[in-house]
């Protein structure tokens, strides 16, 4: 996954349209939760991408030249501060039909 991926989703706060967000289940709370999965999906998933690219950057003892000194560090840092929630990238991609939504039927004896 790469950061300028999520870079063309509006950061900003939308209303939403319930009407919009029933549509593709019928029902709201089914969409919220799948929106919230998804959420949780990319959050893990950034958060792992940001860690990996930090841990470059990690040494044992941190002096107080190398916190000042190291702009690569704070520029990736700011990069993903910039990007939009990931539950407005999830509401995004959910309303554009993005995501694939399977119902799982429980099984009757």
């Amino acid at each position: 996954m790469k950061v300028s991926k999520y870079r063309n989703y509006n950061s900003s706060l939308v209303t939403r349209d319930l009407e919009k967000l029933t549509e593709p289940t019928g029902n709201l709370y089914e969409s919220v939760a799948i929106i919230s999965r998804r959420a949780r999906q990319i959050a893990t998933k950034l958060k792992e991408e940001l860690t990996t690219k930090l841990a470059d950057f990690a040494t044992a003892i941190d002096t107080l030249e190398e916190v000042h000194e190291n702009k690569e560090q704070i520029e990736i840092s700011r990069s993903y501060e910039k990007l939009p929630k990931p539950t407005t990238i999830a509401t995004e991609e959910f309303l554009e039909g993005k995501l694939i939504v399977k119902k799982v039927e429980p099984e009757t004896e």
